[in-house]
């Protein structure tokens, strides 16, 4: 598997498709996007992931929203953009990095924590408080944010 990872260019077309994989909120997307950096994964030229990074503190990064098209899953991508975030949090000199997920994505709090995050916390009601329409995964409805960190050796 070939994958290449970079940072999106101006000039090239912002993977609505994945990012509202991650995150159905078109306001929250364009918001974050404007003040952070987007990564994307490339197989033969065709975008299969993303991530995008944004400093919220001097020393701390957030991961804001991750995702894999869904027929690339399982291939090990998610964990490349994971790790290739981290890379790019210590190339920002940041201390810690963040992310959040919903209490009922299980996979990703397992891919999570396999990457060395810690939960630190939960943000009871998050879903529900910043989206119009509930949200269902896993049978479960996404209604708490799932806090990690991990502190930058």
């Amino acid at each position: 598997m070939n994958i290449r990872i970079q940072r999106l260019a101006p000039e090239q077309e912002i993977p609505y498709d994945l990012l509202l994989l991650a995150d159905p909120n078109k306001e929250l997307v364009d918001d974050y996007l404007g003040r952070g950096h987007c990564y994307v994964a490339l197989m033969d030229d065709v975008t299969v992931g993303e991530f995008v990074l944004i400093r919220t503190h001097p020393q701390t990064v957030e991961i804001v929203n991750i995702a894999v098209k869904e027929e690339y899953q399982g291939r090990g991508i998610g964990k490349a953009l994971v790790l290739r975030a981290i890379e790019e949090a210590k190339a920002m000199n940041a201390r810690t990095i963040e992310i959040g997920t919903a209490n009922s994505s299980f996979t990703q709090l397992a891919l999570y924590q396999k990457c060395g995050f810690r939960i630190v916390g939960v943000d009871p009601d998050f879903f529900i408080r910043n989206y119009d329409e509930e949200i269902y995964e896993n049978g479960i409805q996404v209604r708490d944010m799932i806090r990690l960190r991990m502190v930058l050796e």
